[in-house]
């Protein structure tokens, strides 16, 4: 009999999580239903396409009990086995969606964020004692759980790697002419790709390639992204005037990012970096700070590098090399895509996930 899956996210922002979410509602197929928020901009990649799916209102803790009651009755009409959950402020209504339901779905959760304090108190034994499963995205992220969740309430543990898909390359041809549109012209291009606020580190990027520009290097960085800070966006603009271009928000992240030389990646600790893994499908040599996700995706001096975490001028060294050696560059991106494709391709995790999903369904609850 097969798996009825539901696949839960009620963040209202479009991120890394968010599109993970979707990418294992569209593999999972006929046996899924995804469960989203009414108002949330995941809900544009929904409308309009054959997905499966329900939304619901996000509401404060005092009437959190009613989402929880109506989400029960999807489990129960639906028939779903497994409740799986992506972001962590869901999984109050999840456990509680999952005691109102009469299916008694097993709750299982991909842990796309890092832990930084133990779970001990009644509230968070009360969670983990109902949950079945934990999916953490990086062997970091694993030994986090394991150090902040006491043993007896902490559920089944897996590390499972986020995938990315395999990007639609596009022609010479029209790589000069996007560059050429957008203003880069021949000029070395560094992206960087993500939501626009401070930890993402844009600034760091940002300031890097202004000093190559006075090491006398035509250089430009693409930012691509959403502004969450539109103060910090406008602070960005009026100081890197002549350096940077701002595409604003794009569903072309991977076509963009094939317009640049070298990607970046600044956060001051990524829990994974899909962006990197994107990157890298796409032919793009790859550059990251020096903690978090990437230390387990960028082996250093061989598919990629990573400088010191919100250090331009360490970035500036990096980039200054990778500009001036272009078999470097080449040597990097070629060895960065064999590595993507063999340990972070999207259908291979995806089938990797439909596998634990399967084996958690006849085990005994918790």
């Amino acid at each position: 009999m097969a798996t009825k899956i539901c696949e839960l996210c009620l963040s209202p922002d479009l991120g890394g999580l968010e599109l993970y979410m979707m990418r294992a509602s569209h593999y999972l197929g006929n046996e899924c239903v995804s469960v989203i928020n009414e108002k949330g901009k995941l809900k544009s990649y929904y409308e309009g396409s054959n997905y499966r799916y329900f939304t619901l209102k996000r509401r404060n803790v005092l009437l959190s009990w009613l989402s929880a009651g109506e989400l029960a009755r999807i489990i129960d009409s639906e028939a779903i086995d497994i409740l799986h959950v992506h972001w962590t402020k869901d999984l109050p209504l999840a456990v509680t969606a999952k005691l109102l339901s009469a299916r008694r779905p097993k709750v299982v959760q991909s842990r796309h964020m890092t832990m930084t304090r133990f779970k001990d108190d009644f509230y968070h034994r009360f969670l983990y004692k109902n949950m079945d499963m934990i999916l953490a995205v990086t062997q970091q992220v694993k030994s986090q759980i394991e150090k902040f969740i006491p043993s007896d309430i902490r559920p089944e543990t897996e590390v499972l790697y986020i995938g990315a898909e395999q990007p639609a390359l596009i022609s010479p041809e029209e790589r000069k002419a996007r560059r050429e549109q957008l203003g880069l012209g021949d000029s070395f291009t560094v992206g960087i790709v993500g939501r626009i606020e401070v930890p993402k580190g844009q600034h760091i990027v940002l300031e890097a390639v202004k000093a190559l520009k006075s090491r006398g290097i035509d250089a430009k960085a693409l930012v691509v992204g959403h502004a969450m800070d539109e103060k910090y966006l406008v602070q960005l603009q009026n100081t890197y005037t002549d350096s940077a271009v701002f595409t604003g928000f794009t569903r072309e992240a991977q076509v963009m990012m094939q317009l640049c030389d070298v990607m970046v990646l600044a956060t001051e600790n990524e829990t994974f970096g899909l962006v990197l893994i994107e990157a890298m499908m796409s032919g793009v040599c790859v550059v990251a700070s020096n903690s978090g996700g990437p230390l387990e995706i960028i082996d250093d001096g061989v598919n990629g590098l990573l400088f010191q975490t919100f250090a331009s001028d360490d970035l500036a060294e990096k980039l200054v090399l990778l500009e001036q050696d272009i078999v470097l560059r080449r040597t990097f991106a070629e060895a960065g895509k064999a590595k993507a494709l063999d340990q972070f391709e999207s259908q291979k995790q995806f089938g990797e996930l439909l596998i634990r999903l399967q084996s958690i369904k006849n085990t005994k609850d918790v």
